[in-house]
């Protein structure tokens, strides 16, 4: 029975630390997809920026 016990904790104990580092990796999966949205997000208006900077200066040599 006691060998039962001491199994039945060392499982718990690596099935908790599994746990934890499952939930570590969908935290880190979850942050690097918003960075990555916010990044592009910004990329994306700075382009647009460029683009309208560039067509008012056409506009303003024709």
């Amino acid at each position: 029975m006691t060998n039962l016990i001491l199994f039945v904790n060392a499982f718990l104990s690596y099935l908790l630390v599994f746990v934890l580092i499952v939930a570590l990796a969908v935290v880190a999966c979850v942050i690097g997809v918003k960075w990555r949205k916010s990044k592009d997000a910004k990329a994306a208006a700075q382009e647009a920026e460029a683009e309208s900077a560039d067509s008012a200066s056409d506009q303003a040599v024709s």
